[in-house]
């Protein structure tokens, strides 16, 4: 895996982001994490947090998106996005690095 290469996040990402905050108390930014579990091996947590000291923060128009040292080679080079479908709206990652995924779109497998 290319840890050189962070995840991208898409400015509908980003837009949704800035929507939640306006709507908040206050403003919190977006932490995609990789976790072991789920039914491929891993999954992703996606929820909003504050800075830790050592996270990749990924920055536009005042929104952040922050990433772990320890999720970042399993994101790198994968793309942060928003989908909203028939089924719901939610935060999705797309990552190249994952050889298998559910269909849940939350677990994946390297």
């Amino acid at each position: 895996m290319d840890v050189a290469i962070p995840p991208k996040v898409t400015d509908r990402a980003f837009a949704q982001l800035a929507a939640i905050n306006r709507s908040a108390d206050q403003a919190k930014s977006l932490r995609v994490a990789v976790e072991g579990g789920g039914c491929s091996g891993f999954q992703y947590e996606i929820k909003l947090d504050d800075a830790a000291e050592d996270d990749l923060v990924l920055e536009k128009d005042g929104q952040k998106v922050l990433v772990d040292k320890v999720s970042l080679p399993f994101l790198a080079n994968a793309v942060i996005d928003f989908s909203e479908e028939l089924i719901g709206a939610r935060f999705v990652v797309e990552n190249p690095n994952a050889t298998a995924s559910c269909g849940c779109g939350t677990s994946f497998s390297i």
